[in-house]
């Protein structure tokens, strides 16, 4: 399958475990989250929102715009990620920074292949993946695949609408699994670490909320983010668990007042999972263009998928081409 990549970009990415076994418990989930967060502030990419079910995790995820990064950064980044001396060379933080300084050939060598590690997300999702199983396979004592297959990814339209029913969706995940009935109480997603205090998360939320409402005073994100989680989570949806309107509308009430947002979070992993870009009908046009997506690789022209669902009017969706797309499935 071929990962879309831009200059910049959000991106919704998902994983599987293989054969969709239930491998990620409690102990588990925690490690994926520390790694995650790790990978994340080497890479130079900002999470938006996240969430790790007990067979599958949800990623959104921003890509900034390429920029430099200095030694002084470079070195930080590194001791994120390896704050213990590496086993192949024995390096240390303090090691690099006089490498360097230096500027000699190893230095630059170190230099150039940290740098190539970083702003790339297929980069940062193989590392993610791959650091995970080598610890899942030595801690249970297992050998082989422990993911399914390489990761699927979205281009996701970085503002406004369809970034915050992105967001939503991910953060639903546990309550429409059943597994709570506030998403808060779910430890291993965004929203419930923004609530408690992560700053890297809250700025997911701020990321999300302030698109609509920067010029509102004494506005707060996290509680509009909470109202609008609870409005779309109590929304139903086919086979899935919802939140009762009554809780969602003391939620609401609670959170200085409804947003005047009309969207309604119906649709379903697949119609999330499948496509290549979503966005408005002129974000998809721009970006099919700019990446020259116009055709499937057999020649076949794309189609745009408008979305089956009234209250989700406004979202477009370009296929894969693999297969027929059924738009809001």
């Amino acid at each position: 399958m071929r990962i879309i990549k831009k200059e910049g970009g959000t991106y919704h990415c998902i994983s599987r475990t293989v054969q969709g076994r239930s491998l990620l418990e409690h102990r588990e989930k925690a490690m994926f989250q520390k790694m995650l967060w790790q990978l994340a502030d080497f890479s130079g990419l900002r999470i938006i929102t996240y969430c790790l079910m007990s067979n599958h995790f949800h990623l959104l995820v921003e890509v900034p715009e390429a920029g430099a990064v200095d030694d002084a950064e470079l070195v930080r980044r590194f001791q994120v990620l390896y704050p213990k001396p590496t086993r192949s060379t024995g390096l240390r933080a303090e090691d690099l920074r006089r490498l360097l300084a230096d500027n000699g050939e190893r230095g630059k060598a170190l230099r150039d292949g940290l740098l190539s590690r970083m702003g790339d997300l297929s980069i940062f999702m193989k590392a993610l993946k791959q650091r995970y199983s080598i610890w899942y396979n030595r801690t249970h004592e297992t050998y082989g695949a422990f993911w399914a297959e390489r990761f699927k990814s979205v281009i996701v339209e970085g503002r406004g609408f369809v970034l915050q029913v992105m967001a939503a969706y991910i953060d639903l995940n546990p309550v429409r699994a059943g597994l709570v009935t506030d998403p808060k109480d779910y430890l291993f997603c965004g929203y419930a670490e923004a609530v408690a205090g992560n700053q890297r998360a809250l700025y997911g939320v701020e990321r999300v909320m302030l698109a609509f409402n920067e010029a509102a005073a004494g506005y707060c994100p996290l509680a509009g983010y909470r109202a609008f989680l609870f409005d779309q989570g109590s929304r139903a949806v086919e086979g899935k668990a919802t939140i009762s309107r009554e809780h969602a509308q003391r939620v609401i009430e609670k959170a200085q007042g409804r947003l005047s947002l009309a969207s309604v979070l119906r649709c379903k992993l697949r119609f999330f999972g499948s496509g290549m870009i979503l966005g408005s009908a002129d974000f998809v046009h721009q970006l099919r263009k700019e990446l020259k997506l116009e055709k499937t690789p057999s020649g076949r022209e794309r189609k745009l998928g408008k979305v089956a669902i009234a209250s989700l009017e406004g979202l477009n969706l370009l296929g894969r081409g693999v297969r027929g797309l059924k738009s809001g499935g």
